[in-house]
């Protein structure tokens, strides 16, 4: 029975049917906490936990999955090449908020960390929390912070950004779909953007610039940002 579990073609069927039952529970419950990826990763969690399962062997199975997620990331082009009439436009106003945005996600969670008493190497896989996961363990792996604990927490931000992201917006009054999109993609990265595509595929066209953009400028910039900041702070 556990080899059946751990098979390609189960563990393909499992994951889909779990995240398919959670976009229909929060569909009909209407509660934004019941993030769909939310409350899949607590279900697969709680079922490899269940069958004593390794997450390896889960991993192992998924990897079509993972490959599919690939295309999945180029697809997001499509309506960003749709707008780009609108970002040839604001070309100067966009890059000036993703460097602003980039800027603002490594010295808030730096400082907050700082004062909070987390170690440096704590402080160093925080920094790229708002890219998406392969960049931000390349970053974190580049400062000495720790990749596995980076993930993680990309994660997290990712989640709490499609959860809260546009109710904190709309707190704020931010009304523009252009700044709530690119808002979504450099603070939430693709979690952010999957939650803007729901809405529209204008939201989720700036959302992916927002992402593209904020990764590229947290590349660039994470090490020389906390070289700068430890200068001042000891990190």
């Amino acid at each position: 029975m556990i080899s059946f579990f751990q098979s390609q073609t189960f563990v393909i069927a499992f994951t889909f049917l779990v995240y398919y039952l959670a976009q229909k529970l929060q569909q009909k419950t209407k509660i934004i906490i019941l993030n769909p990826i939310l409350v899949s990763i607590i279900i697969i969690i709680l079922f490899l936990s269940v069958f004593n399962i390794k997450y390896e062997s889960y991993h192992e199975g998924s990897k079509l999955i993972e490959f599919f997620l690939k295309p999945a990331v180029v697809a997001l082009g499509v309506p960003l090449y749709q707008q780009l009439e609108k970002i040839r436009k604001q070309t100067f106003q966009i890059l000036i908020s993703q460097l602003a945005g980039c800027i603002a996600g490594v010295v808030s969670v730096v400082l907050i960390a700082k004062l909070l008493g987390a170690p440096k190497e704590v402080i160093l896989s925080l920094a790229p929390k708002s890219v998406t996961t392969p960049i931000a363990m390349e970053v974190s792996r580049a400062v000495g912070g720790i990749p596995p604990l980076t993930a993680s927490v990309v994660i997290v931000v990712g989640i709490f950004g499609s959860i809260f992201g546009y109710a904190i917006m709309k707190l704020a009054r931010v009304k523009n779909p252009i700044s709530q999109g690119l808002s979504m993609g450099t603070a939430a990265h693709a979690v952010g953007t999957s939650k803007s595509m729901q809405i529209s595929s204008n939201f989720g066209a700036f959302s992916s610039l927002g992402l593209i953009m904020n990764g590229i400028f947290t590349a660039i910039l994470a090490p020389y940002i906390l070289q700068i900041m430890s200068i001042w702070i000891d990190i």
